[in-house]
């Protein structure tokens, strides 16, 4: 039995390294590899937003309208979250027409969330969620996270780290066709 607790802590560290060398980008997200229906969600709005928006934002409402990005971030996600913000923004005024830009704030501080928002002019909606439970239905792995809902209210892509400008107008081109 003296073995089995010698070999208990190896074998737990085996299985971290393991983890820790897995690319969260390779790993996959079973509701855009099989189109399922996005998950539904109601959360509040970040202060910014709610004279355009309301108090609340529930994505069922928006569902068949038009496709939606869905990008999941931080204020403490740094550099990635910080890289993408201007990307989004720009995208999110050229495409706001086409495509409904709606972003989640995740385990953040609301102060610090809308901190970031103004620091990057973000004028997309950006919701709050502080204990990441939508992040937990839609299978997200860390921020930035950036999940596409087409116009029949399916999740069609997953985009895991920060998202560039090639990659964004790519996505969206595809989504529009």
């Amino acid at each position: 039995m003296r073995w089995f607790w010698l070999l208990l802590p190896l074998l737990l560290a085996g299985l971290f390294w393991w983890g820790m060398q897995r690319n969260p980008k390779e790993l996959p997200s079973v509701l855009a590899q099989e189109r399922r229906p996005a998950p539904d969600f109601t959360l509040p709005l970040l202060p910014p937003y709610r004279a355009e928006w309301g108090e609340a934002f529930r994505l069922g409402d928006h569902l068949g309208e038009k496709p939606i990005l869905l990008n999941f971030w931080a204020s403490w996600c740094y550099p990635a979250c910080y890289e993408e913000a201007p990307v989004l923004e720009s995208f999110w005024r050229r495409y706001r027409e086409r495509v409904l830009f709606v972003g989640v704030n995740v385990q953040d501080k609301e102060a610090e969330a809308v901190r970031f928002v103004e620091q990057f002019g973000l004028s997309f909606p950006s919701v709050f969620d502080p204990r990441g439970r939508v992040g937990v239905d839609y299978g997200m792995y860390g921020v930035p996270e950036t999940f596409l809902i087409d116009r029949e209210g399916r999740v069609v892509l997953r985009h895991a780290g920060a998202v560039d400008e090639a990659a964004l107008s790519r996505y969206l081109e595809e989504v529009l066709r």
